[in-house]
């Protein structure tokens, strides 16, 4: 029994390389050459993330889903899939997303357009068309009408603009150009 049983191991795995299939060495490996071909013609990167800090302190990161340099404009990033936060002096944070966007590297700004959503960790959650940012300070306006939620209720307004105080960082939040609010009281505890 001490020699059958390993005689019959051996047998079986000799079997398992008996039956196997054989692979093909030359074979090609699927790809899609148009992808491959697009790809190397268009210069770009996938999921890249800037990081930085504004003149008065506070956290800036972006990141998205791809970015391509803008072949009309020197130092310009085209992006897709937005997302950035900003980490404010007092400990707010601010996110927003967006469909697309615009990164003028040697003007320090952006552009945020199409679906955006900025929320805060104070209770804000506004809703835009196109937004835009300034790196080296702390500045974010949006050009056109905003409307959403926070602490105080409902709101609509022509404009927003995030800001901060030079002499302390503090940081703003004006709505402006025709601002409605419809207040919601706060919920009495029983």
């Amino acid at each position: 029994m001490k020699i059958i049983l390993p005689l019959v191991a051996l047998g079986l795995l000799s079997t398992v390389f008996l039956f196997s299939r054989k692979v093909d060495l030359d074979q090609v490996i699927p790809f899609s050459q148009i992808d491959l071909t697009q790809r190397a013609h268009d210069q770009g990167v996938t999921n890249p993330s800037f990081a930085g800090v504004a003149t008065g302190g506070e956290q800036v990161s972006f990141k998205a889903d791809k970015v391509r340099p803008d072949r009309t404009k020197e130092g310009l990033l085209l992006a897709e899939e937005v997302r950035a936060e900003l980490r404010l002096n007092g400990g707010a944070v601010v996110n927003i997303t967006s469909d697309f966007g615009e990164s003028d590297q040697i003007e320090y700004s952006a552009l945020l357009d199409g679906n955006v959503h900025v929320t805060t960790t104070t209770g804000y959650d506004i809703r835009t068309d196109r937004i835009n940012a300034q790196f080296d300070t702390l500045r974010a306006e949006t050009p056109g009408p905003v409307n959403g939620t926070g602490p105080p209720g409902t709101l609509e307004a022509g404009r927003m603009l995030l800001t901060s105080e030079e002499e302390d960082g503090t940081a703003h939040l004006l709505f402006t150009d025709g601002v409605k609010l419809v207040y919601i009281p706060p919920k009495q505890k029983d």
